[in-house]
């Protein structure tokens, strides 16, 4: 990566060049095939990719939940598997945070790793008021805006019920 990393909001023209990366990067298509339908569907609220010497290395989704009201997911974070390990991930996850905020969310899901979500703020503590079908150690919540939180079911984009 000479000239480094750009990130910006991934494109028309990008959408072979993500799906070819998150299915390089979870070594199968489930989770590509989910970016594809959160965009289809409409539920796509925010896509970024990060750009290394005019190639997308890396690519992060966020879809907004049926419930609660002001409430997006995070899923899938894809880096390039050659270049795993190097912070790209960490960066999207950053801005992604960033962007939700100024836009006025409320809440952002993940399901991941707490050792490695935890240090974006993200806590299963905040997580565990929000009923889910996920529910559980993976599951959990980072709360952008303290006064515009609503407790109800978290219910994820239909493209959800199709993964494994």
């Amino acid at each position: 990566m000479r000239g480094g990393i750009s990130i910006r909001q991934e494109s028309t023209a990008d959408t072979p060049a993500i799906h070819a990366l998150v299915a390089a990067a979870f070594g199968q298509e489930d989770e590509a095939t989910l970016v594809d339908a959160l965009r289809r569907d409409g539920d796509l609220w925010l896509s970024l990719v990060a750009e290394a010497d005019g190639e997308i290395v890396g690519h992060i989704a966020l879809s907004r939940l049926k419930s609660p009201k002001n409430a997006l997911a995070l899923a899938p974070v894809s880096v390039a598997p050659d270049l795993q390990g190097q912070d790209i991930g960490s960066t999207l996850i950053r801005r992604a945070i960033e962007e939700s905020r100024r836009a006025g969310e409320s809440l952002i899901f993940v399901l991941g790793e707490p050792a490695y979500y935890s240090r974006f703020g993200f806590s299963r503590e905040t997580a565990a008021p929000y009923d889910c079908i996920y529910a559980g150690e993976y599951f959990m919540a980072l709360e952008l805006a303290a006064d515009n939180v609503e407790i109800a079911p978290v219910v994820y984009a239909d493209a959800f019920g199709g993964l494994g």
